[in-house]
Parts: structure tokens; sequence; C-alpha cells
């Protein structure tokens, strides 16, 4: 019963973490990178696509994109959905592939970029802790209906909480590392 939950709880937390690296994988640090247009939808024969779905996405150099679709049509859909993404982001289209250069960031764009990284690292500290609230609910049921003892709800509770702590520790370092990749020039 106990190895279950604990079981669930890690699984939980890993997916906890791995939602954080997406996430941070989007906020733009200046660099060229694939997942920078992961959220980005096409109107394409009038549903919305993934643009991921519609064309190939490299980063040849360190400040561009290049985006080929795989129908020589889209070119124009694929321009205008980067656009409209909100991302900064100005295409150069030759009429096969876009050309998305990655401008600089100054400053305030950057604190604007860290301001979000401890949003999104706070929701999934957040997360972590309703992780942390949900096994320890399970475990007062389990002592509740007898199926574990005191003791062992005891000794439970402190690797639900050591597992806890690691997870804040790693959602903390990452999100370190990626505000020290924002604010490097």
């Amino acid at each position: 019963m106990i190895d279950e939950i604990l079981k669930d709880l890690r699984s939980q937390m890993q997916e906890t973490i791995a939602s954080l690296r997406k996430d941070l994988a989007r906020i733009r640090a200046g660099r060229a990178t694939p997942a920078l247009l992961d959220h980005v939808f096409v109107d394409y024969y009038g549903s919305s696509t993934p643009l991921n779905k519609l064309a190939t996405v490299s980063a040849p150099e360190p400040r561009l994109l290049v985006v080929q679709p795989f129908d020589k049509s889209t070119v124009g859909a694929i321009d205008k959905a980067i656009r409209i993404a909100d991302l900064g982001l100005s295409p150069v289209s030759d009429g096969n592939l876009l050309r998305v250069p990655i401008p600089e960031l100054n400053q305030e764009r950057r604190k604007d970029l860290v301001k979000q990284l401890k949003k999104d690292a706070e929701h999934h500290r957040v997360s972590a802790r309703n992780h942390r609230r949900d096994a320890n609910e399970l475990l007062k049921e389990a002592e509740a209906e007898k199926e574990i003892s005191q003791d062992d709800h005891r000794v439970a509770a402190d690797k639900v909480q050591k597992l806890t702590d690691e997870t804040i520790a790693q959602i903390d370092e990452i999100a370190k590392v990626k505000e020290h990749e924002i604010m490097s020039v």
C-alpha cells in the first residue's frame, strides 16, 4: 500500500519536472531552439494544426530558425501564424521555406522573461505540494481503515516530505540555470 502511494507520488513528481522543462523550453533565452515554435498553431484548411505537424523546424545557427513546410502551399499560413503568436519574431519567406531570425534580447525583455520563469517555477512548486497533499491524504485514509499502522504512516509521511523537498530543490535548480541562461548577454 505504502509502496504504491510512494511510486505514484514519484511518477507525479517526475511529470511535474518534465512539465517545467517543457514550459521553460518555450522561454526564449536569446538562442534559437525549435521548441520556441512548439505552441504555434497554423490555420490549415479551417482547422488549427500544430506547426510541427506541418513543417520541420530546425536551428542551423544560434540566432536562426528554419521552418521547412511539408506542403509548399502552407508557407503563407505558417508565416502568418508565427507573426500572430506574439513571440516577437518576423519570419522571412523565400517561397519554399521560412527563415526566422532570433533578435537579441534587451535588458527589459530579459527581466520580463525572468519574471515569467519565476511564475512558472512557482506554479510547478505548488503542483509538487499538491501531489504531497494528495499522497498524505491517501496515507491518512489507509491508517483510518487500519490498512497501515500509525508508525508506518509516520515513516511514509517522512518519505513523502523528503521526495517533495527533493523535487522542489530540483525545480529551483532548473529555474536557476534557466535564469542564468536568460540573463547572460
